[in-house]
């Protein structure tokens, strides 16, 4: 009795563990991986314009590319003035290194006379780039044309929207420069050319040829009455913007100038380079 009752419960067991191995071996093998989307391609190069940092030291703004994983400096003035000597130049650049940040320009400088053309062009020789983001006169066009040949450097001027009567968006600045010397061009604002009733996205597409370096941000309005805010909460189509820069091929920096919360401006730099470094993953539409 007591071996047929153990041959029962051997064969019980055995078929219990017959039964139950496809829901083993079913809950053992995963199900197929489904392969992700490829990413768009971004040959984005990201920076950041100076002038965000207005109220912090250069070690704060180094350390803050770091940080966000970014690797290109407009340099404004305030960092390194324009009449640095060589010496403070190159410990400059030794201290971006260490950052494994390049400074890729100088600017925005703005211009008033022959002299202050003849600086400006000499600062960006001893500082080593060959692109001047500048906001010269009118008047002082053509001496820029002289310098620019004389040179070889591109010069982009930023435009300011409806804040200064100069330049206040990128079919201003197209008007003024497009019968000289091709290596005369723009800085586009988006947010500022936004700001001013124009559209950046057709302004890109239109005005690709003269656009020599870009800062990215957003507005809050169409107007003169937006404000700065965090890229992606505003009023600019930014997928349609980065399908616009990889349509024409643009090989420039897209450098975030971040003019919200100046003071404690941290978090809202790190949401907006987040933001963009998202979209330009997205394959295009």
């Amino acid at each position: 009795m007591k071996e047929s009752r153990r041959s029962f419960f051997k064969k019980g067991m055995a078929g219990a563990l017959l039964l139950g191995t496809p829901r083993i071996l079913k809950a053992a093998v995963p199900d197929p991986v489904k392969p992700k989307a490829p990413k768009a391609v971004n040959p984005f190069k990201l920076g950041m314009a100076g002038y965000t940092f207005v109220n912090f030291d250069l070690d704060t703004t180094l350390k803050t590319l770091k940080d966000l994983d970014v690797h290109y400096l407009c340099i404004k003035d305030f960092h390194l003035p324009l009449n640095s000597s060589d010496e403070a130049i190159q410990q400059f650049h030794d201290k971006c290194a260490e950052y494994d940040v390049t400074g890729y320009a100088v600017g925005p400088i703005y211009m008033k006379s022959k002299e202050a053309v003849d600086q400006a062009f000499d600062y960006a020789r001893r500082v080593g780039v060959n692109l001047i983001v500048g906001v010269p006169d009118y008047d002082l066009l053509p001496y820029v044309d002289q310098k620019v040949k004389e040179y070889d450097f591109n010069y982009a001027i930023h435009l300011h929207g409806p804040d200064i009567v100069t330049y206040p968006d990128a079919t201003d600045v197209w008007e003024n420069t497009k019968d000289l010397d091709p290596r005369i061009g723009m800085c586009l604002d988006v947010g500022h050319d936004l700001r001013n009733g124009c559209d950046p996205v057709a302004d890109f597409r239109k005005y690709h040829s003269r656009v020599f370096d870009v800062h990215i941000k957003d507005v809050t309005e169409a107007s003169k009455a937006g404000t700065g805010i965090q890229i992606g909460r505003g009023k600019i189509d930014y997928p349609a913007l980065i399908d616009v820069m990889r349509e024409v091929n643009y090989t420039g920096v897209c450098s975030l100038e971040y003019e919200k919360d100046m003071k404690d401006p941290f978090l809202g730099i790190a949401e907006s380079i987040g933001y963009f470094k998202a979209v330009s993953d997205m394959p295009s539409k």
